[in-house]
């Protein structure tokens, strides 16, 4: 009780809501620090990146008899894709998906697909059937994108898990094919989905849910420009895309150039 002018006994108030000794709800858990490790150069990059993915792959193997992974475009993670292919690997047990591609003719220089063709695919013994490119020269686009979420539904199961995507993130914080203001940003639904046109050409993309429900997710962040968007990612900021995609289960590799002066 507290004293009031007078000496009359004045009433402590009640706890907040009217409830005499409640608890207050518990703070929402603090999301998980993000993984991130600065190396000198991009080839440093490019065989740690490949490491974990192997190591990935071999513990969905051992304990699913399957890797179900997906890479995205860019010239960075062409390094670690050669990289990759030279990892011992039960590649026959693993399948390879995009996590986005342009829509561009076969052959063109601009298809994501080209450059892992190149760089990985053509090196190592995977069977046809288990490498899963975007069918981005379908007439009808939109049937397309369908028909690729039915492909990686029809492998991920009911849980939608592929065992890890490895993203890139743009200086304006874009990510897979998730680029700022774009209305696929909010498609709650589906695993796959077309954007609108982004640099000239309209993409195929994995959506949030596709990309948050993966087992674990490997970022590669080199060169300059980089810096305010990879600050921006650590600190999970949804106004980039890419503060949008789970902290869960995620290492970001990243070059000097584009850590900046955050070390």
């Amino acid at each position: 009780m507290n004293r009031a002018v007078g000496g009359r006994p004045r009433p402590t108030p009640s706890p907040p809501n009217g409830a005499a000794g409640a608890i207050p709800p518990p703070a929402a858990p603090e999301p998980p620090a993000m993984d991130i490790r600065i190396f000198d150069s991009e080839d440093e990059i490019a065989r740690e990146g490949a490491k974990y993915i192997a190591a990935a792959a071999r513990q969905a193997i051992a304990a699913r008899g399957v890797a179900l992974l997906a890479f995205s475009g860019g010239g960075t993670p062409v390094p670690m894709f050669r990289a990759l292919a030279r990892e011992a690997l039960a590649w026959h047990a693993v399948h390879v998906f995009q996590v986005d591609e342009r829509m561009v003719p076969a052959g063109d220089p601009d298809r994501n697909f080209a450059h892992l063709n190149e760089a990985l695919l053509a090196h190592v013994p995977l069977p046809a059937a288990h490498i899963h490119p975007m069918p981005v020269e379908d007439q009808d686009i939109e049937a397309a994108a369908r028909h690729y979420e039915a492909e990686l539904a029809g492998l991920t199961g009911s849980t939608g898990a592929l065992d890890l995507v490895q993203l890139g993130i743009g200086a304006d914080g874009h990510t897979a094919s998730l680029v700022p203001g774009d209305a696929v940003l909010e498609a709650a639904d589906r695993a796959v989905a077309v954007t609108g046109p982004y640099q000239g050409h309209r993409r195929m993309t994995l959506t949030f849910p596709a990309l948050n429900a993966a087992r674990a997710r490997l970022w590669l962040v080199a060169g300059a420009g980089k810096e305010d968007a990879l600050r921006r990612l650590e600190r999970g900021e949804h106004a980039i895309p890419a503060g949008r995609i789970t902290r869960r289960d995620s290492l970001v590799l990243a070059d000097r150039a584009a850590a900046g002066d955050r070390l």
